[in-house]
């Protein structure tokens, strides 16, 4: 008997009538999802490298909601665990900017009349993070107007607090404060002094409210990760097409650089100018 055959013996090898690996992951669909409409070698990889940045988001989201439902109980320990978790998930999408940059601008033109006018511009899970997580256009909303199941969730998501605005409520609570207005439901959230004052009040004892720092720090690592995909996303795209507009009608890497401008949490990043 081989070395081999000994590691393996006992592993089940018959799986006509029981569930395999490839049937509890439904690779059979997943593998067999991707048609590219040239015959450019690289677009398979710009199929899967978007292909993959979805599923990743779509954890994304499952983390996020769930990290809202325990918040809005007023359980954060385990949001810690989940906004961690959404963190490291966009350092992997950080990482795959890498593999895509392997691709030069003529393999990227060899296919691209192929995308029509289809772009990561239209991507209802990437709002959705958006819409999660505070940056609440809902202007965009009308780029999914032909997709009644996503459109459905964003309209949902605009009937709840975003993940910043339960933390608000919930700092404002522990710390015995009335309740702030947030934002409008379907505005990106604007700076308010008074929510840099809450925030500066934790960081000047961060002894006395452990959570509430913690709590803080969880979402400026969020966001620290999340703007560095947005950058390597400019950087890639500027490297790959130059300033061409998008596919989807945008400016392109003007567009993508006014994104960096964007503040998710700002007071969070306010505040240290002053303490």
């Amino acid at each position: 008997m081989s070395d081999f055959e000994k590691a393996s013996d006992g592993a089940k090898m018959d799986f006509a009538k029981d569930m395999s690996y490839g049937d509890y992951l439904g690779l059979d669909a997943i593998l067999s999802s991707q048609h590219p409409l040239s015959d450019a070698h690289d677009e398979m990889l710009f199929i899967i490298q978007h292909q993959t940045s979805e599923l990743w988001m779509r954890l994304a989201i499952h983390e996020l909601q769930e990290a809202r439902k325990v918040m809005l109980s007023g359980d954060l320990q385990p949001a810690f665990k989940m906004l961690s978790r959404v963190a490291r998930i966009f350092e992997q999408l950080n990482n795959a900017w890498d593999v895509l940059r392997t691709m030069t601008p003529s393999e990227y033109t060899a296919f691209r009349p192929s995308l029509g006018n289809s772009s990561g511009f239209q991507s209802h899970q990437y709002r959705l993070v958006e819409y999660l997580l505070g940056n609440r256009v809902g202007a965009l909303m009308k780029l999914h107007q032909h997709r009644p199941i996503a459109l459905a969730a964003l309209q949902d998501e605009l009937t709840q607090p975003s993940l910043y605005q339960v933390a608000i409520d919930v700092v404002c609570t522990r710390l015995g404060q009335d309740k702030l207005a947030g934002a409008p439901a379907t505005s990106d959230w604007a700076a308010q002094q008074a929510v840099q004052d809450l925030w500066q009040h934790v960081y000047e004892d961060p002894a006395t409210h452990w959570e509430l720092y913690e709590l803080a720090e969880k979402f400026v690592d969020l966001e620290d990760y999340f703007r560095r995909w947005r950058f390597n996303h400019v950087t890639t795209v500027e490297r790959i097409i130059g300033f061409k507009r998008g596919t989807g009608g945008t400016s392109g890497v003007g567009y993508l650089r006014k994104m960096l401008e964007v503040e998710l949490f700002p007071e969070l990043w306010h505040v240290r100018g002053a303490l």
